[in-house]
């Protein structure tokens, strides 16, 4: 076991590097199953639209948007399942720090594209549900604005202020 200080536990941990890995490999696990089940379930309604009648009566505009949804998602899909490929065909290996790095960045992304194929969903079901581009597009864009803030900012917010806090409490030892 590792101290608490050194790189391989981090602060309040007492793990090996290998025991940090598990545990960062089971909580990114947990992530992939929470986003990658929003995804399908988005995907599969977006593959099912193509086929209702309505769908025949869309503008050029709206089908090359309905397209770039659909790819978007795809791409979604299979960058928030990756990790598991991965996974099962690097298992054994001694590879799961790299897996973990790898897999961070692929979730990273996935969450963009799926963060874009929600936008550009709600851009599609907004301009045939209402009729008015410009408040599908408004109303769309906000919804983009609110992912960014949510998954973004916040966090980064979040993490400044615990680190400033955590600093505060150092220097006043």
């Amino acid at each position: 076991m590792s101290d608490a200080s050194t790189p391989g536990g981090g602060p309040g941990r007492d793990e090996s590097p290998q025991e940090r890995a598990d545990r960062q490999w089971d909580e990114m696990l947990q992530e992939v199953r929470v986003a990658q089940t929003g995804a399908q379930i988005l995907f599969g309604f977006l593959l099912s639209v193509a086929f209702t009648p309505r769908f025949a009566t869309l503008g050029d505009f709206d089908r090359n948007l309905y397209t770039a949804t659909v790819i978007l998602g795809a791409c979604a899909t299979a960058s928030l399942i990756a990790p598991v490929a991965f996974h099962r065909l690097l298992a054994g290996h001694d590879l799961k720090p790299v897996l973990i790095r790898t897999g961070s960045r692929l979730l990273g992304l996935g969450l963009t594209l799926l963060a874009l194929t929600i936008g550009c969903a709600l851009l599609l079901l907004l301009r045939t549900a209402t009729g008015n581009a410009v408040l599908a597009a408004v109303v769309s864009a906000a919804g983009l604005a609110y992912f960014a803030l949510t998954w973004l900012v916040l966090p980064s917010l979040l993490l400044r202020h615990e680190e400033r806090r955590a600093g505060g409490r150092r220097a006043g030892r």
